[in-house]
């Protein structure tokens, strides 16, 4: 096997630029969870990140490593929402000029917070438009630095940070659900895991109209889908990371999907039981852990929150 583009001293690293910056979010444990699965479950509640999400951990640890010339040149980003609320928000701490290109139906309140954070914001229609094409001209344009979303080496590291977190506090893990996109944090939380608990058994977790992941690992190759029409903006993805991929080929026992549907009822639970509100994409690997998907039964389970990003009156549909 080739070496892979991050390794676990890479997520070390990110996690010393994150000390200090980044919120150290809680653990949640709750015995109507654990009753319900059979299992002792630890959520990680990147809910209550900085920003609200996980994205926060991987965009500052790419933007602190530019040098003084890059930050004077500022930084290019394209996101649905999260990472530009990241970029946008670890820019304004380290006094950088950001741009981010967004899709027009991109959730309100993640538009509204990304522009508040001070990132000029630049819209196009994710259906009939490439948001990387748009987002690498504009940079070239600007001799910006380009930040994507999942597919570099600091982003990957700083996403990881969450799960060397976890396990740190709760001790080792049996398995691990993580909310999968691109691939940044499930791959950067492999790493983590793996090393920290050997014999992990770790699992993406993915919507079930979006099965990129599902597709690309049965063929052993990258496959890109059509834009998924799921209600988790922040899955959209047509297909894994170049980065990514190899690495969650190399340490992961797989992806497996949720239904929209379970998606909700996770985040009904959330709110009902564990006082959290989370966002669609946030609440995949919890629905994994609802509906069985994994086997867990007499097991330590880590289930990552990777965000709380959403309309009230959106929210509000959902848990209806």
């Amino acid at each position: 096997m080739p070496p892979l583009a991050v390794t676990f001293d890479d997520v070390v690293a990110a996690a010393a630029r994150l000390r200090g910056v980044a919120h150290r979010t809680p653990a949640i444990t709750s015995a109507t969870l654990d009753e319900r699965t059979g299992a002792r479950a630890f959520l990680k509640a990147e809910n209550l990140q900085r920003m609200g999400a996980f994205k926060f951990r991987g965009a500052y640890n790419r933007l602190a490593q530019l040098d003084e010339r890059e930050r004077k040149g500022g930084v290019v980003a394209f996101s649905s929402g999260n990472h530009a609320q990241g970029v946008a928000l670890a820019a304004k701490l380290l006094g950088i000029p950001a741009v981010i290109v967004m899709p027009t139906d991109a959730p309100l309140a993640k538009l509204a917070a990304t522009r508040g954070y001070g990132a000029e914001v630049v819209l196009y229609d994710r259906q009939t438009m490439n948001r990387s094409d748009i987002a690498r001209s504009l940079a070239a344009e600007r001799g910006a630095t380009l930040v994507p979303p999942y597919d570099d080496p600091a982003i990957i590291a700083g996403q990881g940070t969450a799960v060397l977190e976890l396990i740190e506090d709760v001790g080792p893990l049996d398995v691990l659900l993580v909310c999968t996109g691109g691939g940044g944090l499930l791959s950067g939380s492999a790493l983590a895991a793996t090393t920290l608990s050997p014999g992990i058994a770790v699992y993406g977790v993915e919507p079930a109209a979006g099965d990129d992941w599902v597709q690309s690992l049965a063929r052993n190759e990258r496959v890109t889908i059509p834009v998924p029409d799921t209600i988790a903006d922040g899955m959209q993805t047509q297909s894994p990371g170049e980065l990514t991929f190899p690495i969650v080929q190399a340490l992961c026992a797989g992806v497996v999907t949720v239904t929209d549907e379970e998606l909700c009822d996770a985040m009904r639970f959330a709110f009902e039981r564990l006082k959290l509100v989370i966002e669609p994409s946030g609440a995949a690997a919890l629905a994994a852990l609802l509906t069985g998907r994994v086997d867990v039964r007499g097991k330590r389970v880590g289930v990552t929150i990777s965000g709380g990003n959403v309309d009230a009156a959106a929210f509000a549909r959902f848990i209806a």
